[in-house]
């Protein structure tokens, strides 16, 4: 008589699916949980500088200091959309082009928690940027003194419209000159200065973009001449109109993608 099999009549229980049981089973709180935030560093270019919109914080840490539109993204948004979200609550600014810049994640950046933030950035024309910047009581055109040359990189001071230092809150100083560095850095080799300018523009409008973003003057016909032969400025037939000066004639950003 053949010996019985213990196992005879059993079917091997196999997970329905490995996966949804590991998920299952899967202990987050094994691991820190940091808070995650994001911080939208708006900049035009007028009066010879660069330009940035700052609010003024009304509550602890850093009360009464100014700061960057920033806030902490959401459980169930994506980075860029708290970005937006952050930028129209509380700064009024909506439509604009948005690009990561870095993430920021030194340790003690936030005396409340360990708080990582990615910070955007967003080049907005002067005419719009004022504007816009004007309706809000909350929010402050803060003009960037960079105290550094070239590429050096660093941190900055702002000052607000009457020329009185702000005081910075968390490390937006940082935030505010790695801007200005990547700027300098993507000048000579993308179309980052056209942003700040209107539809139309004049080539001396294109050149002052050039020097706030720089920080130094450049010789007008030598400029002209190397943007004239990159060809990514047209003449529109136009001509300025509501000026005190000789009018200039008007150009326009070409993309040769179109």
């Amino acid at each position: 008589m053949a010996a019985s099999n213990p196992r005879a009549g059993r079917t091997r229980k196999q997970p329905a699916n490995s996966e949804a049981r590991f998920l299952a089973e899967y202990d987050a709180s094994v691991f820190d949980h940091f808070s995650v935030a994001v911080d939208v560093v708006l900049v035009s270019a007028f009066k010879g500088q660069l330009h940035t919109v700052l609010l003024k914080r009304r509550e602890h840490p850093h009360k009464d200091r100014w700061a960057l539109p920033g806030g902490f993204v959401r459980r169930a948004e994506s980075l860029d959309d708290a970005a937006m979200r952050v930028l129209r609550e509380k700064s009024g600014f909506a439509g604009v082009f948005l690009e990561q810049l870095y993430t920021f994640g030194h340790v003690d950046r936030d005396p409340r928690t360990r708080v990582i933030s990615t910070a955007y950035l967003a080049l907005v024309e002067a005419e719009r940027f004022q504007n816009t910047a004007q309706k809000n009581p909350d929010v402050s055109v803060a003009a960037i003194e960079v105290p550094w040359p070239g590429e050096e990189g660093g941190s900055v001071t702002v000052h607000s419209p009457s020329g009185q230092p702000l005081p910075l809150a968390f490390d937006h100083a940082s935030i505010l000159g790695l801007t200005v560095k990547r700027l300098r850095g993507k000048l000579d080799y993308s179309n980052i200065a056209f942003a700040l300018l209107g539809e139309r523009f004049t080539l001396l409008d294109l050149q002052r973009a050039h020097e706030a973003i720089l920080g130094r003057g450049l010789n007008k016909d030598s400029f002209r001449r190397r943007v004239l032969a990159t060809g990514l400025v047209e003449p529109t037939g136009e001509i300025q109109s509501g000026v005190l000066h000789r009018p200039a004639e008007l150009h326009r950003f070409r993309d040769s993608r179109k």
